[in-house]
């Protein structure tokens, strides 16, 4: 098929819903589909065999376009929505695949062109709306409708994960849904760097952006409480933006733990199986969201313990089984961590558990096969004009 690829975001960044975009596209193209994709004007040039790019070009002064809403995104879909309908009115693809918000353009080519889509949804924007700005929730309502709506007129969804699938589920039980999670990124094999962290004692290692939701704050907190019993300990945080990570630098100085907490800055996926090597307790302290948080597929393969908050955005992926699993406070989350420091064995066990678990379930050849399966199971429906 001839594939309309609408990428709302910066292309490529080293972040979740670009990295999962490249590998969607990539797989699309394997798969012998034509892809034409169009992103966002922001992030560096790449080529990926089989796949044709285009980028929006909005104002000089709209720079920095961060993960989630923000008004950088708003200005950047106004400048999408022609660029798209101009593409789609070339008359040359068979379908659109639309993530995010871009399922709401797909919505209206369908109306104005007969083009079907697939709604990509990497994550609940109505509910992304009312966590990050609590004033918005009437705009999240609504947005929750026009969700609904995209979810109702679309050929089918993909869904990173579990709660994603209920969501769409929820909206119409009739429309198919693929459920496609993450993959791990240690394949991404780079030339590894020569840094080393050196550090004497063990290593408590977060790796990811810095958002509030990502629970830096508790992690800090729960570090805090940790190293009274264990001072020999090191927390070790990879990623965030130049702002984010002065911001949790001065905080932990500001909490006593200049010298045992340090924060790099991100690092090229390409190098993560590098620094995971180096840790010895991997941690996902998120409090809040649904979807599954990509580095998790990562931490299962690493062959390190993992200690994560019981809350849906990890317990739809992780058990007592391959993870420790603590409640969303500093006093649980310090437990958990001074639990594996105290007995490294269940750690290891915890590790083994999780790599068999990550090889039978999330490899990169169970994301080829749902993908190619679900697009497979379209295209013959299409053909018969249904749906898969």
């Amino acid at each position: 098929m001839k594939i309309l690829l609408l990428a709302p975001h910066p292309f490529f960044q080293e972040r979740g819903t670009p990295i999962a975009v490249r590998l969607l596209a990539s797989e699309l193209a394997e798969q012998g589909h034509a892809v034409e994709m169009l992103c966002y004007h922001e992030g560096i040039e790449v080529e990926i065999p089989g796949v044709t790019i285009h980028r929006i070009t909005p104002p000089s002064w709209v720079r920095g376009v961060p993960p989630g809403p923000s008004w950088q995104k708003i200005v950047c879909d106004l400048y999408m929505w022609p660029a798209a309908k101009r593409l789609a009115a070339e008359g040359r693809f068979d379908l659109v695949h639309a993530v995010e918000e871009a399922a709401f353009m797909a919505r209206r080519l369908k109306k104005l062109y007969g083009l079907p889509y697939i709604y990509d949804m990497d994550s609940c924007m109505s509910a992304q709306i009312a966590d990050k700005f609590p004033i918005a929730k009437p705009l999240a309502r609504m947005w929750e409708r026009w969700e609904a709506g995209a979810v109702q007129e679309s050929a089918g969804v993909v869904a990173v994960c579990q709660s994603l699938v209920e969501v769409a589920q929820g909206h119409d039980a009739r429309v198919p849904v693929c459920r496609l999670e993450d993959v791990s990124l240690l394949e991404q094999l780079g030339e590894p760097p020569e840094e080393r962290l050196g550090l004497d004692g063990p290593v408590i290692m977060y790796v990811g952006n810095l958002e509030s939701y990502q629970g830096i704050d508790l992690l800090l907190e729960a570090f805090a409480l940790a190293a009274v019993k264990h001072p020999e300990a090191h927390l070790v945080v990879i990623g965030g933006s130049d702002k984010d990570v002065a911001k949790y630098r001065g905080q932990a100085q500001a909490m006593g733990l200049e010298g045992t907490a340090h924060f790099l800055g991100p690092r090229p996926p390409a190098h993560l199986a590098h620094y995971l090597d180096q840790a010895d307790i991997l941690v996902s302290p998120r409090i809040q969201g649904e979807n599954t948080p990509m580095k998790i597929y990562s931490y299962l393969d690493s062959g390190r313990p993992l200690v994560a908050t019981r809350l849906a955005t990890h317990t739809q992926v992780l058990d007592d089984g391959i993870s420790l699993l603590v409640e969303p406070n500093a006093g649980d989350l310090a437990r958990g961590l001074g639990e594996l420091l105290d007995h490294p064995e269940q750690g290891r066990a915890l590790a083994a558990a999780a790599q068999e678990r990550m090889a039978s379930h999330y490899s990169l050849e169970a994301y080829r096969r749902k993908l190619h399966g679900f697009y497979e199971s379209l295209e013959s429906a299409l053909e018969r004009g249904g749906r898969p």
